[in-house]
């Protein structure tokens, strides 16, 4: 099969997959997806909350129950989150009542949950102190928080418990690690339990650009009855607002494993109710395309001409990115398209326009994040309203430091992919 075939097969399949409110995951979707999990905490409902997740930075499933201060003495315990599962949020898709909640009896209450937390972190003159928690009653699930004292560094602990679908999309995102040229973690493992559980542990920073050493380390555990148990834990005796006070979070991935899959919580687990299964994608069934293919597909097609290795690629629906590796510095491309968007940026100076009407600008400059990191765009909007954005990146983590000196893509092959004729072929075949 010809590249012209490859390609248009490539662009059927974005098409396919092509939604609308995504335009801004090309310049900001890597922040608002870092706490799209825990602080959303409704169940994920087909691309765009995927595509979300996979961008997702290392604080993604935190449990985030502490804030501020800056140090032990300043501590304050922020009121506990709605923790991620199916069994919580507000008008979620499992929400089991028209007014969206889904609660525990409050068998468990905040109290319990306390005493629970320090029971599980005891050990030698280890002490729990500044808890706050919510019981089973609450609509987001129990959760509880602490300051951990080891006596080599105060630290902040979570824990929240909900429900999920264990074969559901949320569960698979919650237990899958991302792509680290992205994410920039240090050590992310996936393990299956001999009782058919799924056990994540992630060890990144509660910055993905590491403007501070604040380490966030995690734990995420789905059992196939729909548990899910998250653990998150600082070098820090508060999540944000507060100065490093060890080398590492207290807990190693032994102790991790052990917090989230200790029984001590299986009274509260047990009082909330199972998630009601998740609604199959639509298109699912024999036949289906798997979640990656969309315009990450058109994104590898189209940069083939480039002839730069692809180093990692991904994306979900209308979002596709690709890392290439040219031997001189990983560098990032990424490419969102969408439909009916706001025109904004295009009734402005430097806006071009291509005998077809597609409208074009094209802007070079510092990108938001990273140090010395530069972001090429090359901005279209087609007579349509299909708007076709491709940014390349010298870097291959938007909140890292810069790995090369420009995109490995120059801006006229970055305009070349924009501009594909497939784009308009396939939107009104």
């Amino acid at each position: 099969m010809s590249f012209e075939d490859d390609l248009g097969a490539a662009l059927r399949q974005a098409g396919d997959g092509f939604t609308a409110d995504r335009h801004a995951l090309v310049d900001a979707g890597e922040e608002r997806g870092r706490r799209l999990v825990a602080r959303r905490r409704a169940a994920v409902v087909g691309g765009s909350a995927l595509a979300l997740a996979l961008i997702a930075t290392a604080g993604a499933y935190t449990g985030g129950l502490l804030d501020g201060g800056s140090g032990a003495e300043a501590v304050h315990v922020a009121s506990p989150p709605t923790p991620g599962g199916g069994s919580g949020g507000t008008g979620g898709p499992d929400s089991g009542s028209g007014n969206g909640t889904r609660t525990g009896s409050g068998a468990v209450g905040a109290d319990r949950m306390k005493a629970d937390l320090e029971k599980a972190l005891a050990g030698g003159s280890a002490k729990v102190t500044a808890t706050q928690a919510r019981g089973t009653d609450s609509e987001g699930g129990a959760a509880v928080s602490g300051v951990y004292d080891d006596g080599k560094g105060v630290a902040a602990v979570s824990v929240s418990l909900s429900r999920v679908d264990p074969r559901g999309s949320q569960a698979a995102q919650l237990t899958t690690c991302g792509d680290k040229n992205l994410q920039g973690y240090d050590d992310c493992r996936t393990e299956q339990l001999p009782d058919g559980s799924t056990l994540l542990i992630h060890k990144g920073y509660e910055y993905p650009d590491r403007r501070v050493d604040t380490k966030c380390w995690r734990a995420v555990l789905v059992t196939p009855a729909g548990f899910l148990v998250q653990a998150s834990e600082w070098n820090a005796p508060a999540e944000k607002g507060a100065g490093v006070s060890r080398p590492n979070p207290p807990l190693d991935s032994a102790r991790l494993k052990t917090l989230v899959t200790s029984p001590i919580w299986h009274p509260a687990l047990n009082d909330m109710p199972a998630a009601e299964p998740e609604p199959a994608p639509h298109g699912s069934g024999a036949g289906t395309a798997p979640k990656d293919r969309g315009a990450a597909d058109a994104l590898e097609s189209l940069l083939t001409p480039v002839g730069i290795p692809v180093a990692s690629r991904g994306g979900e629906g209308s979002y596709g990115y690709a890392v290439l590796d040219d031997g001189k510095g990983l560098s990032l491309v990424q490419l969102n398209v969408s439909q009916g968007e706001s025109i904004s940026g295009f009734t402005a100076a430097g806006v071009t326009t291509e005998p077809d009407g597609t409208q074009v600008k094209i802007t070079q400059g510092p990108a938001e994040k990273g140090r010395g990191v530069l972001q090429w765009t090359v901005d279209t909007l087609r007579v349509n309203g299909l708007r076709v954005t491709v940014s390349g990146f010298n870097t291959a983590n938007q909140s890292g430091a810069a790995t090369r000196r420009t995109p490995a893509v120059t801006l006229e092959q970055l305009k070349e992919i924009a501009l594909a004729p497939g784009w308009n072929r396939d939107r009104n075949h």
